[in-house]
């Protein structure tokens, strides 16, 4: 397995890939739910993807090099994935795109605890103050006025405890896995596990459905081959808050197509988000060297 020095600087150029093409993804689950069930959005998604991805592990070397000595990790991976992205899909349908968003990031708090157990990662002060700003920014544009939580909501904050344990384990595969073969086991473990709930509630899609399925398709494999590479230069608790900025975009995303609100505190939150990502980013001082007296 090649060792990559870490980069901030290529984490966060990996991320941005994530982030474009995690939009491109809620716009489309938005529009193909309309006439579909999750579960065939789902499968369709895992199908496209495997598609192309096929002429990526052809040049590299084929599907000999697709295996693992780490099945296991990979199923149990893939299938807490697989329950948690069809939460999320799910309630993409449910609340909106902003809200649902916004709480998918309490799952920095989860990555946090899990990386420091799991996979002995320092969680240093300036990642703390990253997190805590970045979710006061999620408090804010979220701001529940009863304090209750709709089944929209419940369901997206189960959702993010999943994506917590899925990220984790991305980081602990990346380290004997490339990040082709962890996306390659995604879609194999994804598309065997939704295909009978798929098949049982089959509709054939409209075009305009179709061409959304295949961005989706796309997108959703494609954004996770960003993560993954993502991973290899940075902590997951490094690589993790940069994903707050997806908050804001998904904001003004929402307000532009959907008419979804967008006010000064959405602003403010978003501005949280972005304060918090910047101090995340911030270059460790280095230590100094002791001299001898």
């Amino acid at each position: 397995m090649t060792s990559y020095p870490p980069s901030i600087f290529r984490a966060a150029l990996w991320m941005s890939g994530w982030l474009l093409l995690m939009l491109f993804v809620a716009i489309g689950g938005r529009e193909t739910l309309r006439d579909l069930n999750v579960f065939q959005v789902m499968e369709i998604r895992s199908l496209f993807g495997f598609v192309f991805l096929i002429p990526i592990i052809l040049m590299n070397d084929g599907f000999g090099t697709m295996q693992t000595a780490r099945p296991l990790a990979h199923v149990t991976r893939n299938l807490v994935h697989y329950g948690a992205q069809l939460g999320w899909f799910y309630a993409l349908t449910l609340i909106p795109l902003s809200q649902l968003v916004s709480i998918e990031f309490t799952m920095p708090i989860w990555i946090a605890i899990m990386a420091a157990i799991f996979l002995g990662e320092r969680i240093t002060p300036w990642k703390v103050v990253a997190i805590v700003l970045g979710l006061i920014g999620v408090i804010v544009i979220v701001r529940p006025a009863t304090g209750e939580l709709n089944v929209g909501q419940l369901i997206s904050l189960a959702s993010a405890f999943g994506f917590g344990i899925s990220v984790t384990l991305i980081k602990s595969l990346t380290r004997t896995d490339s990040a082709l073969k962890i996306i390659f086991w995604m879609i194999v473990v994804q598309s065997v596990a939704g295909l009978v709930p798929a098949i049982s509630v089959w509709q054939w899609p409209s075009a305009y459905v179709w061409f959304w399925l295949v961005v989706v398709g796309f997108c959703g494999t494609f954004s996770h081959f960003c993560m993954a590479r993502a991973m290899l230069y940075a902590d997951a608790t490094v690589v993790v808050p940069m994903d707050f900025l997806r908050v804001p975009l998904s904001a003004t995303i929402g307000w532009l197509l959907y008419s979804e609100q967008l006010d000064m505190l959405t602003l403010l939150g978003a501005a949280l988000i972005l304060a918090g990502n910047a101090l995340n980013l911030r270059a460790p001082a280095p230590v100094p060297l002791r001299t001898s007296a």
